[in-house]
């Protein structure tokens, strides 16, 4: 029997019972008011987001949700960690913590994982896949700078699935993009692909970590971290949260309060983030932000393609060299 999706059928799977609804359930993920240009803008600036890892309870669940449902490839598995990836590049490690709690909502740390598609034609292929697979979904909305859809792995790590306007769309003023939570238009996003079949066999090789929002205690000390000493510029703010990006992208980085005000260092020992890493053009962008961690007196560590530091939280941020 073939499945047509419809904007019913994913209605039903956001839990939402109109479009409003469901762009209402993309705003409490992301937390907002043409052709695609896909990650390459993301990843041909300056610094970018490498990977994601994640303390887990139950690895091989986990890891089953980043293979089946976003299409990532197992790329290594041991004792130690499961590595998946897209175009044989690691996006997504998981480490084993049986025993762990889990990290409370109200902690600073992982808001959502933001996965970038190379198209929008890609967003429609797996946004079919997911809807004939029935998989939840938490909402869906227009960013104006990229078209998004929201769910959370089985632990409640949050993911967002993307796709960017080419650049030339944006809309720029005093330095701040426009970026809204609006009314997908679904029925628009999957005309581009057939609704009666699932050719989304496996995420496509260009798929990369577009950005990582980020739950902070503080948005002041937030900007200071990664504005002062990573070297993130500004893009927009709205109610309690900030939005940071290297080289006009319209953001790598996401920070709020909306639940984690106040919040402080993390424990490790729970459930969540672990780390992720920046990708950073070249040895003198890295010797700079280098210096002014040690002018910041952050503990560093070094080794052989980069640094690792950690942010006001205990969110271990790793600088890599590329």
């Amino acid at each position: 029997m073939t499945i047509d999706v419809t904007r019913r059928m994913l209605l039903e799977l956001a839990g939402a019972s109109s479009l409003m609804m469901a762009a209402i359930g993309a705003a409490r993920a992301e937390g907002g008011e043409g052709a695609a240009a896909g990650p390459t803008f993301a990843s041909r600036t300056p610094i970018r987001i490498g990977m994601v890892t994640l303390r887990v309870n139950d690895p091989d669940k986990v890891a089953a949700f980043y293979r089946d449902v976003i299409g990532l490839t197992v790329l290594q598995r041991s004792e130690a960690a499961v590595r998946l990836g897209a175009g044989g590049v690691a996006l997504i490690e998981l480490e084993p913590k049986s025993e762990a709690a889990r990290e409370s909502p109200r902690s600073a740390g992982l808001f959502h994982t933001a996965f970038l598609m190379p198209t929008r034609k890609d967003l429609a292929r797996w946004l079919v896949h997911v809807a004939r697979n029935r998989t939840p979904l938490t909402g869906f909305a227009d960013h104006n700078v990229s078209e998004a859809v929201y769910l959370d792995d089985p632990e409640g790590n949050g993911v967002e699935v993307y796709a960017d306007r080419a650049p030339e769309l944006w809309q720029w003023r005093d330095g701040s993009v426009r970026m809204g939570t609006e009314q997908l238009d679904v029925d628009d996003l999957v005309s581009l692909t057939d609704t009666r079949t699932s050719n989304y066999a496996a995420a496509p090789d260009g798929l990369r970590i577009g950005h990582v929002h980020l739950k902070v205690g503080d948005l002041s000390q937030a900007s200071e971290f990664y504005t002062g000493l990573i070297g993130l510029n500004p893009t927009r703010s709205i109610d309690r949260a900030a939005f940071l990006s290297s080289g006009r992208y319209h953001h790598h980085i996401g920070a709020n309060t909306w639940r984690s005000a106040g919040a402080g260092r993390r424990d490790d020992r729970t459930t969540g983030l672990s780390w992720f890493s920046f990708e950073v053009r070249g040895e003198a962008l890295l010797a700079a932000q280098e210096e002014r961690l040690r002018k910041a007196g952050a503990a560093l560590t070094t080794s052989s393609d980069g640094l690792e530091t950690a942010d006001p939280w205990g969110t271990r941020v790793k600088l890599i060299r590329i």
